[in-house]
């Protein structure tokens, strides 16, 4: 922890961040530095940015780090910012998948807090492995799935969970985007072609990059646990050996029933997560691309659109609320509520306080380990020709 101003509703003092990945050019380094920093909570002071010395060391300058502080690697990193008594709070893993195990294991054994990238790990192993070492280690573990940080997605959990719509019976959630629709990895598209590589991806590309978000939406809102699902994943890009297109049945702990769709060969469409939600009583609608208004629908009522800074919301979603109605939040803030939230946990830890993620409302090191298991399940359900399969 570094000394400087409150800010915000925190009572701590401004934390020391890492961060390992997010060098020159990357977009969800900006994204974690800014959410971050956002609430004036946190500084990043040490980084191992990339795997070139020379580039961590021009991003450690634009971001006026210290070079004493910028690492030629990770390992050297978690070892060197243990040993410091002014050491780093926690580091922000935003490196391509395949390294989210490796780093975030190296940095729990250092007793060092993480936030990481989705998803969390390959296999599920490694994800339960990483879920017990933050327990062991009594350490906090954070995992940006960023939906959940949208104001209007908190409302619209906590009408689920007071009962207004009933018992649910049915959920629909779609994640339709057209940038894989040519072979841009064939183009000089780093993003795509790290993500199209197994080496570096994994098992799936399209489920465990988007189709984990709706997975992870879905149970935020509903609280419904899966029991098991049946999955078709597509590769229609020439030449990729990864799922750019997938379907999902899916049938819930309780009874419910749902359908996935994500793409990223759906031409027309840019970042299209919406999630419908059906119950007995009434119905929830949420849209990523209109992220300010919730659509409720109660039995033989009229329908609502609820808007984000003009309606009156419950507390959760109310205190996550930065700008006036009209000037719409968006991926940005939503970011911010994820990052403004696990630091406060973070603080109250540090002062002495046991800390349970779930009083603070970001997606926890457990949230990962589903997502991991959720992705390898519909690969696993796809191999074996859509069959059902169990979800412990």
């Amino acid at each position: 922890m570094i000394e400087g101003r409150q800010a915000g509703q925190s009572s701590i003092a401004k934390l020391a961040g890492g961060m390992v990945g997010g060098g020159p050019g990357s977009f969800i380094g900006a994204v974690h530095r800014s959410a971050a920093s956002f609430d004036g909570n946190a500084e990043y002071v040490a980084g191992a940015f990339s795997r070139s010395y020379e580039k961590s060391i021009k991003t450690g300058r634009q971001l006026g780090i210290s070079e004493d502080r910028v690492y030629d690697d990770f390992e050297k990193m978690a070892k060197a910012e243990s040993a410091r008594e002014n050491g780093i709070d926690f580091v922000s893993i935003v490196v391509p998948n395949k390294f989210h195990y490796p780093v975030a294991k190296v940095f729990l054994e250092q007793g060092i807090n993480v936030i990481c990238d989705k998803p969390l790990t390959f296999t599920v192993e490694q994800a339960e492995e990483l879920e017990e070492l933050t327990e062991k280690e009594d350490l906090l573990f954070g995992v940006t799935y960023v939906y959940s940080g949208y104001p209007m997605v908190k409302h619209g959990r906590e009408i689920v969970q007071r009962g207004d719509i009933g018992e649910i019976r049915v959920v629909q959630g779609e994640y339709p985007q057209e940038w894989l629709a040519r072979p841009v990895e064939k183009e000089g598209n780093k993003q795509a072609g790290w993500r199209t590589d197994p080496e570096f991806s994994g098992r799936s590309n399209c489920v465990g990059d988007i189709g984990s978000h709706i997975e992870n939406t879905v149970s935020y809102v509903t609280g419904l646990r899966i029991k098991e699902l049946s999955a078709n994943l597509d590769v229609f890009g020439e030449g990729r050996q990864l799922d750019d297109n997938a379907a999902m049945l899916l049938k819930f702990k309780g009874g419910a029933t749902g359908s996935y769709w994500c793409s990223q060969v759906a031409i027309g469409h840019d970042n299209g997560l919406k999630i419908r939600v059906y119950g007995t009583k009434g119905s929830l609608i949420w849209k990523q691309e209109d992220p300010d208004h919730l659509e409720v629908n109660y039995l033989g009522k009229p329908g609502t659109v609820l808007s984000r800074g003009r309606d009156e919301l419950f507390s959760s979603a109310e205190e996550t609320v930065r700008l006036p109605a009209g000037h719409p939040e968006g991926f940005y803030e939503a970011f911010a509520n994820i990052y403004r939230n696990f630091l406060a946990a973070l603080g109250e830890k540090k002062s002495g306080s046991d800390v349970d993620p779930e009083d603070f409302d970001y997606p926890s090191v457990h949230a990962g380990v589903q997502g991991v298991k959720f992705i390898n399940a519909c690969v696993d359900s796809s191999e074996s020709g859509s069959e059902w399969v169990k979800l412990d």
